[in-house]
């Protein structure tokens, strides 16, 4: 039986790809600090004796956590351009010294495949439209930059053969998950129509995003894990599907769609000057791979989820920038009141 290490096992994408890993029977090993809390992965996923959970940092792992692991999903880091903007340099320490010391140990350990979770954010300000994994990329964020810059070092890493990784460059995700994020364009578009009966549209809403549904990325990263490795060593792919790029204000009016008591209200600039249109073909010929949600499966099941309480629009975890501020501040805090190393 396979054991897979999941790196972010706790987050967004973790915790679905940690279940259907299981579900599938694999053994797994879930990295995190666990930021979000443990309870999140539920107790079927803690209750199980094929899942081994490390709470421990990217940055500390050493040869010997990669002992008896066979591949490597790496989704670990500070997401979101915003929270990444928060602290550069605790930025560039996790997301960057991290991924680097996760591939340069899971290399050094022998592991026979590695996955490297990177973003269609690297295209940052797209030259053209339905851009390919050949596209220049232009990154526009801390976040993105550090996507960047782990891609090139893990080529380098591969560069002689001898080890097998794929970079996986995600649309913008969206849908349900146990850690939710309300600060993802549909999610947080569907949650304040909710609420609030609006969404606002910065900029005009012409730039263009491309969209994957949470599942759907977990399928992915699932068939590269078990795809012959002359089809995937080296290789990198746009993570999504070409027919699901849309521009902002056309997400907008799927939302209302759903939801038609919302009020759509033009605000007239916006600071975040990213679009890019991005071209699938490349994961559907290669893999095969088709998703099978759309964002409205997407804006049904997070409005239901709300309107029966399984969410909490208020919960501050699913704004991953206030929980990190609530966080920071609460070291501070600690940091201040500690004597000799202790609060008590």
């Amino acid at each position: 039986m396979a054991t897979a290490m999941v790196t972010g096992a706790g987050g967004y994408i973790g915790i679905p790809l940690v279940e259907q890993l299981l579900a599938e029977g694999y053994k797994v090993v879930g990295v995190d600090r666990y930021y979000f809390g443990k309870n999140l992965l539920g107790t079927e996923v803690l209750n199980n004796q094929q899942f081994e959970l490390r709470q421990k940092d990217i940055r500390d792992l050493s040869q010997e956590d990669f002992k008896g692991v066979d591949v490597v999903i790496d989704l670990a880091g500070l997401s979101n351009d915003p929270s990444c903007d928060l602290k550069p340099k605790l930025t560039y320490d996790i997301n960057f010294k991290g991924g680097m010391n996760v591939a340069e140990k899971a290399k050094a350990a022998g592991v026979d495949r590695y996955i490297f979770s990177s973003s269609c954010s690297a295209y940052g300000l797209g030259e053209s439209n339905q851009l390919t994994e050949e596209s220049g990329l232009h990154p526009q964020s801390y976040y993105a930059q550090g996507k960047v810059d782990v891609e090139n070092k893990i080529k380098e890493l591969g560069s002689d053969g001898s080890f097998c990784y794929s970079l996986m460059r995600n649309a913008t995700v969206y849908g349900l998950s146990k850690r939710m994020r309300f600060d993802l364009v549909i999610n947080i578009m569907t949650m304040k129509a909710w609420k609030d009966g609006r969404i606002f549209i910065l900029g005009g809403g012409k730039q263009w995003r491309p969209l994957v549904h949470v599942k759907d990325v977990v399928q992915a990263f699932i068939k590269v894990m078990n795809a012959p490795k002359n089809k995937v060593a080296g290789q990198v792919f746009n993570v999504g599907s070409s027919e699901q790029n849309y521009q902002v204000f056309q997400i907008a009016n799927i939302v209302k769609t759903a939801l038609p008591q919302t009020e759509i209200i033009q605000v007239p600039d916006d600071p975040d000057k990213r679009t890019y249109n991005v071209s699938f073909e490349k994961i559907k010929s290669e893999l095969d791979f088709k998703p099978q949600f759309t964002p409205l499966d997407g804006i049904k099941e997070i409005s239901q989820a709300l309107t029966y309480g399984v969410l909490d629009p208020d919960d501050s975890r699913t704004k991953t920038i206030d929980h990190y501020r609530f966080l920071l501040k609460v070291e501070d805090t600690m940091a201040e009141l500690a004597k000799n190393g202790r609060i008590f």
